[in-house]
């Protein structure tokens, strides 16, 4: 198939693409932006059916690029050559090395996750966050999940898009990898009571350990927003409260920082 070059910065699929930084434009167009070469390869190696690919080898940070664009272009994208600076244009990274896909966006649902789950043999192992505000935060709590080994990530009442590039970019390509779902806190409470699952929420204000606490067994750790924690809702319902001890000035952990903490006691307990 031949490439289609694009060397004007008003073309239209260049407008198309910077507008695909902002989320309105995305949900509309069902699609997201996936940018750069690790988290490409990975999409690619998950089966997520990219749909256009955009090249620029003057921005190509190796010699490994053009087997990749291969792979992509026999998965199915349509592929585009960019100048130099109409790639810069449409890139969102600050040193970009040439490579920008384009993805259908998709929604898992509790019901998906409750299929996924039974045909574990293991108890589940599920992190829960709510309210999540940073794209960084989020992107990084999926590298979280995917090191831990989660089951899944449910992200209750999101203030943050899943789909948005900072999310890709920070997770390195682990959004493809590890199962995510939305929903409401209500509802994935009231799911984790009918399934048997026990919540922990990690609060500030807890009096009992993280470290002292029993986390193997079938398990949702929550986690809260940045700025305000975990809402009452979530500090009523959950089953246990438990909190991580500082020794120093700071009341609090970065929410990223607290969940690799709190997820790799759990491992340590399941004896992972």
């Amino acid at each position: 198939m031949p490439v289609e070059k694009i060397t004007s910065l008003q073309n239209p699929r260049i407008k198309q693409l910077v507008k695909l930084r902002d989320r309105r434009p995305r949900d509309e167009a069902g699609v997201f932006l996936v940018e750069g070469y690790r988290q490409i390869r990975r999409a690619l190696e998950k089966n997520i059916p990219l749909t256009e690919l955009y090249f620029s080898p003057e921005w190509y940070l190796g010699e490994n690029e053009p087997a990749l664009i291969a792979q992509a272009e026999v998965a199915g994208a349509k592929l585009f050559e960019l100048t130099k600076d109409s790639f810069a244009k449409v890139a969102y990274r600050e040193r970009p090395d040439g490579l920008l896909a384009v993805a259908p966006q998709w929604r898992r649902s509790l019901t998906e996750l409750e299929a996924l789950l039974a045909k574990k043999t293991s108890a589940p192992f599920l992190l829960v966050v709510e309210a999540i505000e940073k794209p960084g935060n989020l992107g990084t709590i999926l590298r979280s999940a995917d090191a831990a080994g989660v089951d899944a990530l449910i992200v209750c009442d999101p203030v943050t898009d899943l789909f948005n590039p900072n999310v890709v970019r920070a997770s390195t390509g682990v959004v493809f990898s590890v199962p995510v779902i939305i929903a409401s806190s209500d509802e994935v409470n009231h799911w984790l009571r009918a399934k048997g699952i026990r919540s922990v929420a990690t609060t500030p204000s807890a009096t009992d350990l993280y470290t002292g606490t029993d986390l193997r067994g079938p398990l949702a750790i929550v986690m809260g927003s940045e700025q305000y924690g975990l809402s009452d809702y979530w500090l009523k319902e959950a089953d246990a409260r438990v909190v991580i001890p500082m020794a120093g000035q700071a009341d609090s952990l970065n929410v990223a920082m607290a969940t690799i903490i709190t997820l790799f006691e759990a491992v340590r307990q399941r004896g992972a």
